[in-house]
């Protein structure tokens, strides 16, 4: 297999993988393994496509980095030089967001258990907007804006009540989901009632989000006809018109040669269509319409890099090769089951035909990272990278077992490459500690 018709910042020189044209081999020995390489061209053009293909394309639109699938300084100063807001869901991400000095205008607050001390601070802050989900925290940002001599947009997450067809550990839409207001009409109505009667308070619409890693485009249809009835049904009731509508993110990536590449246009175009016909159908105005990709924007943007340390073979069951990094730098495996593909870095032209499990370092039977991988003839020291690892590794990351995170390193077009992120020293983890 061609490497760059999985992966275009991919290629194979000098029988070693380069990654937007630098050798991966070299990034391995000078900044050591395991190491996350993130091509900052592959993110740009993520964003340029959705630009092309959403914002550009349909006015009165939005689109807003979910930044818990990797968030870094560099990347939220990326993100914002690309025009989009960020998507927070804790204080530490505010933070994190404000310190890279994205304009707290286009950050939107999620979470389902917000703190005081979170919701002040993004008060405070003056975020864009809060999306909320349920009632005592509605009274929360009532009287801490008007404590504050604030007004704060908000928005209601709702349940829709969908199946995603993904991983049900990230399937967020269906009615038996700890995220979202339910539609029953006698709790809707509580809802509805208690932000349009808070004076501190301009509610703006309704969001929803039906989980992650979505490769097909029924479910975020089926989600959208009952927010848009929803819509139809508050102007009747109330004669209010809900001015913006979040259809949130999940969109698919590729995470194997075979899966397929699945163009953002299949989820948008129609959703736009749908939303046009029922808001003509219903009278009421089309809504500002707001997007929340995080995975489809960093996701395939990353790899990562690791060095063998071990190679053991069980006779007519299986080799095991144990690399220096595992389920505190991926945890998606052992906790999703998800898969990935692999190559070796430095015998790329090999042939990737010794069918091996890649084990990780961590003292759990679960830590494998990628089961029953062709790889070129392991041995000791060799360099292994880790396909589309951009999106939950680094967010993810861990320190079971006293294990030390990763550094992160910024690729470019140019052949040129940063540390974005250094890598974390023992004295880091003990620094808290009494």
């Amino acid at each position: 297999m061609d490497i760059s018709e999985f992966n275009s910042h991919a290629s194979v020189r000098f029988n070693h993988l380069f990654y937007d044209g630098i050798d991966t081999v070299e990034l391995a020995a000078q900044y050591g393994t395991p190491l996350y390489v993130v091509s900052e061209s592959a993110v740009r053009e993520r964003c340029s496509h959705i630009r092309k293909t959403f914002l550009d394309k349909y006015p009165n639109t939005r689109a807003v980095y979910a930044s818990k699938a990797f968030q870094t300084l560099d990347i939220c100063r990326i993100i914002a030089q690309e025009g989009f807001g960020v998507d927070v869901v804790s204080g530490g991400e505010l933070y994190a967001a404000l310190k890279a000095g994205v304009d707290p205008e286009t950050i939107i607050f999620h979470g389902n258990a917000k703190t005081l001390d979170e919701l002040e601070y993004a008060i405070k802050h003056n975020v864009g907007r809060i999306i909320s989900d349920n009632i005592r925290e509605i009274n929360e940002v009532e009287r801490i804006a008007a404590r504050l001599g604030k007004k704060v947009k908000l928005l209601y997450r709702i349940t829709p009540g969908v199946d995603s067809h993904t991983h049900r550990f990230i399937s967020t839409g269906s009615l038996d989901s700890k995220f979202g207001i339910p539609l029953d009409s006698s709790v809707r109505n509580d809802y509805i009632r208690a932000v349009l009667n808070s004076p501190h308070i301009d509610f703006r619409g309704f969001h929803f989000h039906i989980g992650s890693q979505i490769r097909d485009n029924f479910s975020h249809l089926a989600a959208l006809g009952v927010a848009l009835k929803l819509l139809a049904d508050v102007h009747a009731d109330y004669g209010f018109d809900v001015p913006e509508l979040n259809v949130g993110g999940g969109f698919g990536i590729r995470y194997l040669p075979g899966d397929p590449d699945i163009e953002l246009a299949y989820f948008i175009d129609p959703m736009m269509q749908l939303i046009r016909i029922e808001t003509e159908k219903a009278r009421i105005p089309m809504p500002m319409v707001s997007i929340e990709p995080g995975r489809w924007i960093i996701g395939e943007a990353g790899i990562t890099l690791y060095q063998v340390r071990s190679v053991k073979t069980i006779p007519g069951i299986r080799t095991y090769v144990g690399v220096d990094g595992g389920m505190t730098d991926n945890i998606r495996p052992a906790l999703y089951e998800a898969k990935y593909y692999a190559l070796s870095a430095n015998k790329a032209d090999w042939s990737h035909d010794t069918v091996v499990t890649l084990a990780g370092k961590c003292c759990e039977s679960g830590d494998i990272l990628v089961k029953d991988i062709g790889l070129a003839e392991p041995k000791p020291t060799d360099v292994v990278a880790v396909f589309s690892t951009g999106a939950y590794n680094h967010s993810m990351a861990s320190n079971y077992n006293r294990i030390p995170r990763p550094a992160v390193v910024m690729t470019t077009a140019d052949g040129k490459h940063r540390l974005s992120v250094r890598r974390e020293t023992y004295e880091d983890m003990l620094a808290r500690e009494i």
